[in-house]
């Protein structure tokens, strides 16, 4: 399902939108550090890489940028995309933020605020959200915003090889948030 063009929902202190070529920057600023990728897949990217992606993240409608209000800084992204089969109304969560940003709520106002639109307006009948055992922000911010853990998994992927090639693997919760539903 792809997402209005003029999509945005605002927060007190934030604006949740597309992303746009004036973003590469900003974005570079957070995906250029190498803690980025502790708990996600990649590597630091280059300012050429940063333009690239914010024009390919423009194009689509899974990931959104996350800008302070004030300003219109980008601070961090949210990811969100629809699972198959669409039929089953399940839609996965994410997000990264720049880590000047972190520890201030911004996360989780985002990841809040973007939930409820979607309980709002696009029908789901679950979200749900993985993240790294060992990153108890991210959980912690799931929790905050209503998701419950479900799952507990070992050894469920990998990012990243050792010295050898060989995977290290992780760890990874499963949350969820369900649609309000008569009992």
């Amino acid at each position: 399902m792809k997402l209005a063009e003029d999509f945005l929902i605002e927060t007190e202190r934030i604006a949740i939108r597309h992303f746009k070529p004036s973003d590469a920057a900003d974005l570079f600023e957070y995906l250029s550090l190498p803690e980025i990728y502790r708990f996600e897949p990649g590597e630091p990217i280059s300012m050429d890489e940063a333009r690239d992606l914010v024009a390919d993240r423009a194009e689509g409608s899974n990931f959104l940028a996350v800008v302070l209000k004030e300003s219109g800084k980008l601070i961090g992204h949210l990811y969100f995309e629809q699972r198959e089969p669409p039929e089953c109304r399940t839609w996965e969560l994410g997000y990264i933020f720049n880590p000047k940003f972190q520890r201030k709520g911004y996360g989780s106002e985002a990841a809040g605020a973007l939930v409820d639109y979607a309980f709002a307006t696009l029908n789901p009948h679950r979200i749900m959200a993985r993240c790294n055992q060992d990153n108890p922000a991210s959980w912690k911010l799931l929790e905050k915003i209503g998701f419950i853990r479900e799952g507990d998994f070992k050894q469920f992927t990998f990012f990243h090889t050792d010295e050898k090639g060989q995977p290290i693997w992780v760890d990874a919760f499963e949350y969820a948030r369900l649609e309000k539903v008569d009992q």
